[in-house]
């Protein structure tokens, strides 16, 4: 069902609320009732991988669950507690459950001094070891004495999980959304990637006659999507258009395109191409390997046509990987408005294609064909009309619509109905 606008901010808010107070991680319950929530809009496919698969040069981790952890201060006040914020604990952490000094204490403590109200977000997912995060006040407020420290946390041999879901169409050939599922309690950096996905899946359900095939990947970052790399990296440097990582979508910021490694593949084209008329203002920049999951998608043995749209990118927003990425960083009008470029660039991949002018000596005739008006002043718009003989006359079955549209300055959305008129009256 299509919804208007403000059916659609309601939306996006209600699962944001839902998913918010999930505990993610690489592995365990919290990536499970995560996807359990999407599969309420989006029919998933679900698959799992065991704990201690390789996967090309990495192993499936130990699966993770925790359950509850604080500290008790010396006087009694319980600090650092999990069930009020689920940042406080080093994501992925052994379990613990000791009386200590304060200077034991200290050394499994994380904060961060440049912004000394806020929790960082650490993990350690591949070393085992316990640890605390808080504000740097609050560190600095620890007295002196016996602390008891309760991290009721278990690292067991289980599965990874991922999902994805398809919305098939007709050519054989795919585009691919990918977004991530293991960061807690992030609003940006996190939970606009998968609603970004989330609310494009159910516009591009509704696309008429789907020419490629629109596959939604839900996967822990990194190592999950390796994991899915290493079962279907072979079929998608077959059938893969583009891909794009769906991350950092929902802040205030400008649109931002990172490139593919390919930089000048149809993925790019497509994306500069939609931002150039589409949006506002917009930043360009290339590939590099300070990022997410594209790293794995572009690196050698594969180098797929994947480049990621967000807002302001990873890492250049002070509340990034913080307790200060919450729902008040984040704007759900501006996480749409991303979704809007999207879906415009996946109208324009649609339309994009090599076509075949039949009548290839002169212009056609075609008033004959109720393409042209019984008579034109010079007074009549014609802007569609001179649109319509640019196309019939680049139209070689060589110069793909996306160089016919830029050839003349316009969007190639704009050719929507001439396309479909020519095609009506058997033109191309």
């Amino acid at each position: 069902m299509q919804l208007n606008r403000e059916e659609e901010l309601r939306l996006v808010e209600s699962y944001f609320d839902q998913l918010w107070p999930i505990c993610r991680s690489l592995t365990g319950e919290g990536v499970r009732e995560s996807l359990a929530l999407l599969e309420k809009e989006m029919d998933l496919k679900h698959t799992s991988i065991p704990s201690g698969t390789e996967v090309f040069d990495w192993t499936i981790p130990k699966e993770w669950a925790i359950r509850d952890a604080y500290i008790i201060c010396p006087n009694g006040d319980k600090i650092a507690h999990f069930k009020q914020n689920n940042l406080h604990v080093l994501n992925y952490s052994a379990p613990i459950n000791q009386e200590m000094s304060l200077s034991e204490l200290k050394a499994h403590i994380y904060t961060l001094a440049s912004q000394p109200d806020v929790i960082p977000y650490v993990t350690s997912y591949y070393k085992e070891k316990w640890g605390f995060c808080m504000s740097h006040n609050d560190f600095l407020a620890l007295e002196e004495g016996t602390y008891k420290v309760v991290i009721d946390s278990e690292l067991f041999d289980g599965v990874l999980n991922y999902a994805e879901a398809t919305l098939p169409g007709s050519s054989g050939k795919e585009i691919l959304y990918s977004t991530y599922i293991c960061h807690p309690s992030m609003a940006n950096n996190e939970l606009s990637g998968p609603l970004a996905a989330l609310m494009l899946y159910r516009r591009l359900k509704q696309l008429p006659n789907r020419k490629y095939t629109y596959r939604f990947l839900f996967a822990p970052e990194t190592i999950g999507v390796i994991a899915y790399l290493a079962k279907e990296g072979a079929a998608l440097k077959e059938k893969l258009e583009a891909g794009y990582v769906l991350t950092c979508c929902g802040d205030r910021g400008i649109p931002t395109y990172k490139s593919s490694k390919r930089n000048a593949a149809l993925v790019d084209e497509m994306a500069l191409h939609v931002l150039e008329h589409k949006a506002d203002d917009y930043k360009s920049i290339p590939f590099s390997v300070g990022g997410s999951d594209e790293r794995q998608y572009c690196s050698p043995g594969f180098n797929l046509p994947v480049g990621s749209l967000m807002r302001t990118p990873y890492q250049q927003f002070k509340e990034y990987h913080t307790s200060a990425d919450n729902k008040d960083f984040i704007s759900f009008e501006h996480l749409l408005q991303t979704v809007d470029l999207y879906e415009a660039i996946a109208h324009g991949l649609e339309l994009n294609d090599l076509y075949f002018n039949a009548v290839q000596f002169c212009e056609p005739q075609l008033g004959k064909r109720g393409l042209y008006p019984d008579s034109v002043t010079a007074e009549d718009p014609r802007e569609e009309i001179h649109r319509l003989l640019h196309f019939l006359s680049f139209a070689d079955g060589e110069t793909s619509l996306l160089e016919i549209a830029k050839l003349r300055g316009d969007c190639i959305l704009e050719y929507k109905s001439t396309v479909s008129k020519c095609k009506t009256a058997g033109l191309v």
